[in-house]
């Protein structure tokens, strides 16, 4: 351990007994500062009513009467419902994140039954794809990674297991307040279940500072304190109760104590790796494992008294020796509780964990409380699991509404709140609060099923629109970012669905679910940045590069080109939204990148299989393959007479992939 580390630890463990052992005073909360939208209680709004034939035809259930009714407020009206083609190309992008295959398309068009798309919709949410693509959503929210960032970027035994979980979750429509209560407190609902324990393995999710003479100290359990903290405003409430670490909120009604009341409750939540390799395996290990162990014993013996260039000496061999360790054996990424080990929670000067003031117990956000509630002076059995009870009360006012919005900014690009991690004065307000009370009631009673919420958004009139309006014009000069709904909005694939379509497109696509995750080849010059350049083990099934990419390792010091290019999130922190950056490195990315390139080699090669030489034949199926619909006359012309002049079929793939038509949903 470094003298400096030393240092920090006795400072802290000194000025913690010399305080004063006084409670914080619980805070006190302004009438103006209740009254604040997104902390009162949930209204139950009447449905609006319309007269005229073509209103009532247009509402096809409650969401559109809101919107309808917000239309008409603002003189706008609604666009009219698009064409088969482009509403099951965007219900398959929406639902599963994968382009539909020309059979699908065709089938849908020809399909003269009534109700043709609602068997689309159930198709599709029973697909194995749709866990995989909504994983991917909450992944973003939960700043999911299977690394610890910082210098080191030391990889996580068995963290995938969480993505699993969450796409196993999804697949199975678990209830929106039991996902919550998993994660929240998986193991202290069942400590024998391996997929509760896995799923309170999100307390773990944040960056984690480390070295390589004593990791935990480095790592200041103040700083893993303040990552399970926050998530739960950010990821749960929607709120940024994170910024009341260092003092008061600045304009939300959060004290500093409410921040370390909440912390309170994962005062004896400690890491915790769960082995699930058997009594005998465990010992093979160690036999293996017991000469390496002992010479890092002795390293550790020579650390004593060093440090300067001397230290850091040493400490590279004691990494070295670590590296030498047999590969670790399956386990579980989870936590438990050891209240003896309990950390005393007290407000923090600054955030300072060495400035420790006055300490407080365990108690909910006191805004949302009636004043003067206590707090509990004494951890309860199962901490934890009191804090979810309270997060997904029915009359909690912010859960509900917050996981309704994210679902509404996932289908349509933006939130009726546009921030959806801040429901705070510095969030944005709703555009439409008596529909975002409609959908958090309307999610409560129906058993909070997302899939329930997927049917009613995905059969409303206000999905179904198009992106063309005969009053374009007139709406876009009121409404130019669309906020109202007017119309259908376009958006670029996001990096994964991009990745994803293309090897669908080129008859690539690994369609293999779960497991370890995958790292694909890379430029040497990346790994050659990482810490250790060994930590990058390409797998050596090349069939596994061609899995989805919610499969590949998530990384928080290396992302793959393609992802970062096309603004894959970094992993750090919560991410609610994903932004659409238009750049000069896409399209190269997309004309000289490694991973195009061999997907228009791929491409090339099925259209020589399912079209044979004809041009006109090539050029309609790379089509139907990649956008979903013909080449119009132009187009078809076009790449007739490039493909009759003998030049390369690759180039001619590559270009299609990088069609508008490809890369965009209407």
């Amino acid at each position: 351990m470094k003298s400096s580390s030393i240092a920090i630890l006795l400072t802290f463990v000194v000025t913690t007994q010399l305080i004063a052992e006084t409670t914080a005073p619980l805070g006190t909360y302004t009438a103006i500062e209740r009254r604040h939208w997104s902390f009162q209680p949930r209204q139950a709004p009447a449905v609006p009513t319309f007269t005229t034939p073509a209103d009532k035809a247009w509402v096809k259930n409650p969401i559109d009467a809101f919107v309808l009714a917000r239309l008409k407020q603002e003189e706008m009206t609604p666009a009219p419902e698009a064409d088969r083609r482009t509403l099951i190309r965007r219900a398959s992008f929406a639902l599963l994140g994968l382009p539909p295959t020309p059979e699908e398309i065709r089938a849908f068009e020809n399909d003269k039954s009534p109700n043709a798309w609602e068997k689309v919709v159930e198709r599709y949410l029973a697909s194995p794809q749709y866990g995989e693509r909504w994983a991917q959503h909450w992944l973003d929210v939960v700043r999911y990674s299977e690394t610890d960032g910082f210098e080191y970027d030391t990889h996580r035994n068995g963290a995938w297991r969480f993505r699993d979980y969450v796409v196993r979750s999804l697949n199975e429509d678990k209830p929106y307040d039991r996902f919550v209560m998993e994660q929240l407190a998986g193991d202290e609902m069942d400590a024998k279940a391996e997929w509760l324990r896995v799923a309170s393995g999100l307390q773990r999710m944040g960056p984690l500072r480390k070295n390589a003479g004593n990791q935990e100290v480095a790592s200041s359990r103040s700083e893993v304190l303040t990552e399970m903290t926050n998530i739960v405003g950010a990821a749960f409430l929607g709120v940024t109760i994170g910024c009341a670490r260092c003092h008061d909120h600045k304009f939300d009604a959060f004290r500093q104590s409410d921040y370390y009341r909440i912390q309170a409750y994962f005062a004896a939540t400690h890491e915790k790796g769960i082995s699930l390799a058997s009594e005998a395996e465990q010992a093979a290990w160690k036999v293996k494992a017991k000469a390496t162990e002992d010479e890092i014993k002795k390293i550790k013996a020579a650390m004593k008294g060093k440090d300067g260039d001397e230290l850091a000496a040493i400490e590279k061999q004691l990494e070295n020796a670590t590296d030498k360790l047999p590969p670790p054996l399956p386990s579980l990424y989870s936590v438990e509780n050891d209240f003896k080990r309990a950390t005393p929670i007290h407000l923090l000067e600054r955030g300072e964990y060495t400035r420790p003031k006055d300490k407080v117990g365990a108690r909910p956000l006191g805004v949302l409380l009636p004043d003067g509630a206590p707090e509990r002076e004494t951890l309860p059995e199962n901490p934890r699991t009191k804090l979810a009870e309270w997060v997904v009360a029915p009359e909690n006012p912010l859960t509900a509404r917050v996981m309704a919005n994210r679902m509404w900014h996932w289908y349509f690009g933006r939130g009726i709140v546009a921030t959806p991690n801040d429901f705070g004065k510095m969030g944005l307000r709703p555009t439409n609060p008596e529909l975002l009370d409609w959908l958090a009631n309307q999610f409560i009673a129906g058993g909070w099923k997302l899939k329930s919420m997927h049917r009613l958004l995905l059969n409303s009139s206000t999905w179904k629109q198009s992106y063309n309006s005969p009053a374009f014009e007139a709406n876009m000069a009121k409404d130019p970012e669309n906020k109202y709904l007017w119309h259908a909005s376009r958006r670029r694939l996001e990096a994964e669905e991009m990745r994803d379509s293309m090897l669908a497109v080129a008859g690539r696509l690994n369609l293999k679910m779960g497991g370890p995750s995958i790292m694909v080849p890379v430029d040497k010059e990346l790994t050659n940045l990482l810490y250790k350049p060994s930590q990058w083990a390409i797998a050596a099934d090349k069939t596994e590069h061609d899995r989805r990419s919610v499969y590949l390792i998530a990384k928080r010091n290396l992302r793959l080109p393609m992802m970062d290019a096309f603004d894959a999130p970094d992993l750090q922190i919560s991410c609610a939204r994903r932004e659409s950056s238009t750049h000069a490195p896409q399209a190269l990315e997309l004309t000289n990148g490694e991973f195009a390139s061999a997907m228009a080699d791929a491409f090339a090669a099925r259209l020589t299989k399912e079209a044979g030489t004809d041009p006109k034949r090539i050029a309609e199926r790379a089509w139907q393959l990649a956008t979903g619909r013909s080449p119009n006359a132009r187009e078809l012309a076009l790449a007739a007479q490039y493909l009759s002049g003998n030049r390369p079929l690759r180039e001619f793939a590559l270009a299609v992939l990088n069609l508008n038509s490809f890369a965009y949903v209407e």
